[in-house]
Formats: structure tokens, C-alpha cells, sequence
């Protein structure tokens, strides 16, 4: 794929816009995988606005920082060096088709609510799984030799006082979250939404970290996406978490990757450890986050960043997750 890598100005990019048929252009068919602009001579008292949206992600680079509300809402990542902008451009030209259907559900899923976005995302995910990119990814992994679980729940459930503490339970695994967890876990969230004596809930992780992510071990299994669908926006954990929000508290620590972060962003309230880190690696497999971050992430640290996080994959401190809002708290201990 031939990229043109020279930034277009602001109105450069929005004269482009005007037309239907130029702004279709801007596209992976017509190998643009990304629009690369600068926001040089922004006039803040006239915003910019498009009649036609590009498929493809808009990536603006700016120095010094431009204030988010006039950032024009039609871009999708704010950066302010071109080494960041390399980051996002490099991650996009390598999985085109899932940078391109992530900015996509970003815009969508700023303009709905909880359940619009987590069938939105349930879809994209679903069909990204079939995709020559997943696939493609999934052709590099060696076949593993399965490997004996332990007899220990996946999720361990203990009613403490008026409580219950929710404990992730696959240390040995740094609690990647299985579809045995996930089905655990949402018992236990059930256990909390139909008992009215239980005020409050704790979320956490046995062992070294939170979570580090969903199982690889178990990727590439669904072979109907329609049925992966329906699984997914069946039984969602998620979905329970927001549900019951303001009764629970997660605490995190070490590794807290992909549904490690998507899921305990629906949380009312989140305590992060100083060793813990953030990441969202999914598009590099050629897929979209799967867990609810793409809706439980977007009101806590706004699209522009959290299209950084998912298109890059890049490591989020956890100083860093705190002045975002992705966390409420750092404690020294949990």
C-alpha cells in the first residue's frame, strides 16, 4: 500500500470534504488508510465542519497542545509530535481495516448510549474476527499444547458483611479472561444485583496483576460471528458493571490490559495501585476492543485519547491514567 505522508492543513482537508466523491477517496480503497493534518492557524472562533466524514482515521498533530474544545470534533487522534504521529500512522497502515472500523464505533458510540455502544461494538468485533487481518494475525501464533486447569473457581465470590468481593481468579494465567471467567464473573454480579442486602461490591485480581487481557488460548474459536454476537451481548459483563456502578469498587494492580481496563472503567469507582499500567492491544490482532471499552473508556478520557490508546497499543502509567480520569485514585496499597 502506497501512503502519501505529507500533512494536509485544516483547510486543505475540509475543501477535500465539501465533495462527496473526493471525500469518499479518502479511504483504505483508494490507499489512504489514514488523513494526516496539522492544526496550524486553527481559528478558534470559526470551527471547522465537514459535510462528509472520511471512512479512514484523522490524525492531527499539534505544537504546542490545542485546547480539546476546539479541537474540531471531526478528528479522531490528537497528537503533538511527529514521533507520536508515527505511532499512529504505523499502526494503522499495518491493520487498516480495524483502525479504520475502531475510529468508526468511536465516533458512533459518542453520539449513543451504554446499550447502542456495546451492541455497536459487539458487531465490529464480531465481524473483525473473520477478517484477513485477525486471520492473518492468527496464522503467526504456534500451536499451544492444552494445558489442565486448575480445579479453582475462575472468579472467587465472598459476602463480607453487607458486601461482596469479586476475585479474579487465574493466577497462573495473570487472570486472562476466559469465557469461564467471564461467565463466573457475571454470576457474581448477578448474585449482587439480586440480593438488595448486598450494598456494595469490591472487583479484584489474584496474583501478580489484574487482569492481562482475554485468553489468548481461546482466540480464533468463534466460527459464527452471528453467534458470537449473541453471545457477547447476552451475557455481558460489562454491561452488569455499569448496571450496578455505583456499587462497586474495582482495585487494580500490575498489568491491567485490554479487559483489564474496559471492564473496570464501567465501575463507579476505581483504585489503581502505583505499579499499575493500562493497554488496549487489540488492534494489532486485527480487531477492536471486545470488552466494553470502546463505550466504558470514551466518557472517562474522551475519544481522541482513547483512539491513541487502541490504535497504538501504547503502555499508560498509571500517573498518567490518573490525571485522564481512567482511574479515580492511586493507593500505595489495596
Amino acid at each position: 500500500m502506497t501512503v502519501d505522508t505529507a500533512p494536509l492543513s485544516l483547510p486543505e482537508l475540509t475543501a477535500r470534504l465539501n465533495s462527496a466523491s473526493t471525500a469518499e477517496e479518502l479511504s483504505v480503497f483508494f490507499d489512504t488508510p489514514y488523513i494526516l493534518i496539522t492544526l496550524e492557524g486553527l481559528d478558534i472562533d470559526a470551527p471547522a465542519s465537514i459535510p462528509y466524514a472520511p471512512s479512514c482515521p484523522i490524525i492531527a498533530i499539534t505544537d504546542p497542545p490545542g485546547r480539546p474544545d476546539v479541537v474540531p470534533d471531526f478528528i479522531d487522534v490528537v497528537v503533538t509530535t511527529e514521533a507520536d504521529a508515527g505511532l499512529v500512522t504505523t499502526a494503522v497502515t499495518n491493520n487498516p481495516i480495524a483502525s479504520m472500523l475502531l475510529v468508526q464505533l468511536l465516533r458512533h458510540n459518542e453520539r449513543v448510549d451504554v446499550s447502542g455502544g456495546l451492541f455497536a461494538e459487539s458487531l465490529a468485533y464480531s465481524t473483525l474476527q473473520h477478517g484477513a487481518e485477525f486471520q492473518s494475525w492468527l496464522s503467526t501464533r504456534k500451536p499451544r499444547p492444552p494445558v489442565e486447569e486448575p480445579m479453582e473457581p475462575a472468579v472467587l465470590v465472598a459476602v463480607e458483611d453487607d458486601g461482596l468481593r469479586l476475585t479474579l481468579n487465574r493466577p497462573d494465567k495473570r487472570n486472562a479472561y476466559s469465557t469461564a471467567m467471564r461467565d463466573a464473573l457475571c454470576e457474581g454480579l448477578r448474585l449482587l444485583a439480586d440480593d438488595s442486602s448486598l450494598r456494595h461490591a469490591v472487583l479484584n485480581g489474584a496474583g501478580p496483576c489484574f487482569c492481562a487481557g482475554g485468553d489468548l488460548d481461546e482466540f480464533g474459536e468463534a466460527f459464527d460471528a452471528g453467534l458470537a454476537h449473541a453471545s457477547r451481548v447476552t451475557r455481558s459483563a460489562g454491561a452488569l458493571i455499569y448496571r450496578l456502578r455505583d456499587r462497586i469498587e474495582v482495585h487494580l494492580h500490575g498489568a491491567c490490559i485490554g479487559a483489564g481496563i474496559e471492564l473496570p472503567a464501567f465501575a463507579g469507582h476505581i483504585k489503581a495501585r502505583e505499579d499499575a499500567f493500562f493497554q488496549l492491544p487489540e488492534v494489532s490482532f486485527g480487531l477492536v476492543p471486545g470488552a466494553g471499552g470502546t463505550v466504558s473508556m470514551l466518557p472517562r478520557i474522551g475519544r481522541h485519547r482513547l483512539a491513541f490508546m487502541a490504535l497504538t497499543g501504547a503502555r499508560v502509567d498509571v500517573e498518567t491514567a490518573c490525571a485522564w480520569g481512567l482511574v479515580d485514585e492511586i493507593v500505595a496499597h489495596l
